[in-house]
């Protein structure tokens, strides 16, 4: 019998409670920690899935109005850090974004918190491409208006640095993500106090996305602040994305079914780590694997797809024969709009693919990486926890923990630690 994909999306919130009855997850999900370099964003393994189609169905029942209920609870739990007299400076710190939006976001978390820490202005910062010579405006890419009235009171924020410190040489201050209290006393604020004037060089040795412990109140709400209410995409990007999103919501209501986002790259597929398998684990899944997982819970060829790929490649062909309402962003973007955002470099391209992945009626994670803990964080922010993660068939013995995020089942993502 057909499964309503209706039924299997309205029910996937209340994994959450499976995942607490007994002793229902015995291995750990590639979305607990994903040890990444800015070379490669690959990421770790991903555990292969068992699954039987009746149990993962039965269990995953739902109503929709339940389902719409618990979205609305989603609220943040963090206070906005207390305001300072942050016009004294007590110097300044810069810094440039790089490889991808992926790790902007990292990237300025870290950034904002030094600078409350220290007392310290922020200067906007440039954007780094992977190439090298590539590098644009901070305007040019995010809202830097939003982004500064977000910090009000909180971090000073300037546009560029007074021509008297710009003429001279700042001190270079490595920093790893998710910089602690403890680091910044030893490491960094012994510099500021003796230069005023620092620039952060950002390093991932790992990024661990779990829900994080209390440590110090008002860093964390600053932490909270920075990574889910500060940056966001300037508004040409940002319409371009919700005009995608709109056509395939339009899609989907006019065939009463839901829309599906995939992150799924040809250019990830070729990897080796895409093609090997110990038989238990992998790094990302095929157009063809993601297609016959999606067909064994439930969801049928009417679903439309977005995929993250920029125009259709034949590697993705397997993914049409399932499902004929496959798209990227070459098919459903406005023709005005190719030249300066698809063809505009990778960065741009990336941040359309997040805001679409974030707001799609489902999320399917295909490559493991930090892209796929981005849109975590931002679907489980807005009330948006649906998301599945592919498994490798034949399906035996599931439990819904097999292929709901773990992100979501075990409430394990930072986004939980200032939402609640």
């Amino acid at each position: 019998m057909a499964v309503d994909p209706r039924q299997v999306l309205a029910g996937i919130l209340t994994v959450s409670m499976f995942a607490m009855v007994g002793n229902m997850i015995k291995r750990d999900h590639f979305d607990s920690i994903e040890v990444v370099s800015l070379q490669d964003v690959s990421g770790v393994p991903v555990d292969a899935f068992k699954g039987e189609e009746k149990s993962i169905t039965h269990a995953l029942r739902l109503s929709e109005g339940h389902r719409k209920k618990r979205n609305q609870e989603l609220k943040p739990c963090w206070n906005r850090p207390v305001s300072k007299d942050v016009e004294r400076s007590q110097g300044y710190i810069t810094f440039s974004l790089r490889s991808g939006p992926e790790y902007h976001v990292l990237q300025v978390t870290d950034a904002v918190v030094i600078a409350r820490y220290l007392g310290a202005t922020l200067v906007l910062p440039d954007i780094r491409g992977r190439k090298l010579g590539q590098q644009r405006n901070f305007r040019e890419m995010y809202d830097a208006d939003k982004f500064i009235r977000s910090l009000s009171g909180v971090v000073n924020v300037a546009d560029q640095l007074p021509a008297e410190v710009a003429a001279q040489m700042p001190s270079l201050v490595r920093v790893p993500h998710g910089v602690s209290e403890d680091f910044i006393i030893q490491n960094i604020k012994p510099i500021f106090q003796t230069s005023h004037y620092l620039r952060l060089a950002s390093y991932f040795t790992s990024v661990d996305w779990r829900r994080r412990e209390k440590r110090n109140g008002d860093l964390d709400s600053t932490a909270c602040l920075a990574m889910f209410g500060s940056l966001e995409l300037k508004q040409g990007i940002a319409e371009a994305a919700d005009g995608v999103v709109e056509r395939l919501r339009t899609l989907s209501r006019n065939i009463g079914s839901r829309f599906i986002a995939i992150d799924l790259r040809s250019d990830a597929l070729e990897k080796r780590s895409c093609k090997e398998s110990d038989g238990r684990s992998k790094a990302c899944y095929g157009a063809r694997e993601t297609a016959e997982f999606l067909r064994r819970i439930g969801f049928n060829g009417d679903n439309p797809i977005y995929v993250t790929q920029t125009r259709w490649d034949e590697s993705l062909d397997p993914l049409r024969e399932f499902f004929p309402r496959s798209y990227t962003k070459d098919d459903l973007m406005p023709a005005e709009k190719k030249g300066e955002l698809v063809s505009s470099g990778s960065e741009v391209e990336r941040a359309l693919d997040l805001l679409v992945c974030a707001q799609s009626d489902v999320f399917v994670p295909a490559i493991s990486g930090l892209f796929y803990g981005n849109v975590a964080g931002r679907r489980i922010a807005s009330g948006r926890p649906e998301m599945v993660v592919p498994s490798r068939g034949p399906p035996f013995s599931a439990t819904p923990s097999d292929f709901v995020s773990s992100y979501v089942s075990r409430k394990n993502h930072v986004a939980y630690s200032c939402y609640c």
